[in-house]
């Protein structure tokens, strides 16, 4: 009768992990992923000083991410200066970011805090399903930002007709929803596959790729269909924003004046820096040779486009836009921006 070796982790949540050896005819039933009743995600550090060092790191980056995208939202909600297409966006964008990063750096931090490793089958299935949501809608709404300082640069007279107010509406209804669909499709695929690898994720949080690399060689099939699709979507809006940037930067170089110029790069450069940074750590972290793969690794890749896309964005978007800078003050210090 055919054996199998799956990787086991003791009750007690201990970090050293037990080889066992289980009949074939049991192999089915207990490599079933609903079977599990918890994963264990790798850890940053196994000293207590670095943990807490890890804890206090992505506490302030946590608490940033939370305070500056919180203030973009108030200010573009309160200051009917930026009720305009571009800040409705904007606006979407910080709700993403909000989302994604406190999907994955609160249970993060209380692992290291309490010197934890595990996390439930339900919360790993919730952090797959969010995480994925939030950043393919974020993928979505960068490619509707570019069209919309495609537009505002290279078709200003049209920008009021083709961007109105129930244009953006359905635009960013489009860009939630389809987040919404390819996040359950992907998550109800990859945790209906069986596990043979045991349940110890490579990873400081559940993502696919490493969900992926617990099931059976033979499933890799049913989701290649998947990928395949995922991949066509990407790459799809990848060359959308490509093209649309090439356009942009011909206009503008044909603009007669400097100051015009300056004013389209100044709307366009924080766009072109936040899908840079969102576009090439993702592409860094799921494109690398798997020669050169390890947890150590993949757990350092991870951090760039989980944890700091969210808030590094908003001192991007604000760097460089004098009426964001006007309406965060006017937010941050009422008395005295009224001041004369």
């Amino acid at each position: 009768m055919a054996h199998t070796v799956l990787r086991e982790v003791s009750p007690n949540l201990s970090q050293s992990f037990s080889t066992w050896t289980v009949p074939h005819a049991h192999r089915k039933q207990m490599t079933n992923s609903s079977s599990i009743t918890h994963f264990v995600l790798l850890a940053f550090a196994d000293t207590r000083e670095l943990q807490l060092l890890h804890f206090w790191l992505f506490l302030v980056i946590y608490l940033a991410a939370l305070l500056s995208n919180g203030l973009i939202i108030s200010a573009t909600a309160c200051d009917h200066r930026l009720h305009t297409p571009m800040y409705f966006f904007l606006l979407n964008l910080s709700l993403l970011d909000v989302g994604s990063i406190s999907t994955t750096v609160p249970k993060s931090m209380a692992n290291s805090l309490w010197d934890r490793r595990a996390i439930s089958h339900s919360g790993c299935v919730s952090q797959v399903f969010l995480f994925t949501f939030f950043v393919s809608g974020e993928y979505s709404l960068l490619t509707i930002m570019s069209y919309d300082r495609y537009i505002a640069i290279c078709k200003p007279l049209h920008y009021g007709t083709l961007l109105g107010s129930r244009a953006c509406v359905h635009m960013a209804a489009a860009a939630w929803g389809c987040a919404f669909l390819y996040a359950v499709l992907h998550t109800a695929n990859t945790f209906s596959l069986p596990l043979c690898r045991g349940n110890a994720v490579d990873q400081f949080f559940c993502e696919i790729p490493q969900m992926l690399k617990l099931a059976c060689s033979h499933s890799y099939l049913r989701e290649a269909w998947v990928i395949a699709a995922s991949t066509c979507l990407v790459v799809g809006c990848f060359l959308f924003i490509v093209v649309s940037y090439v356009q942009i930067f011909r206009a503008v170089l044909r603009m007669p004046s400097e100051q015009g110029r300056h004013k389209a790069f100044s709307m366009c450069l924080p766009h072109m820096a936040v899908v840079s940074l969102f576009v090439s750590t993702v592409m860094v972290a799921y494109l690398k040779p798997s020669s050169i793969s390890s947890p150590t690794l993949d757990l350092t890749m991870a951090v760039p486009y989980s944890v700091l896309p969210p808030a590094v964005n908003p001192l991007i978007y604000s760097m460089r836009n004098q009426v964001l800078k006007e309406a965060l003050k006017k937010l941050i210090l009422p008395t005295v921006s009224q001041q004369p």
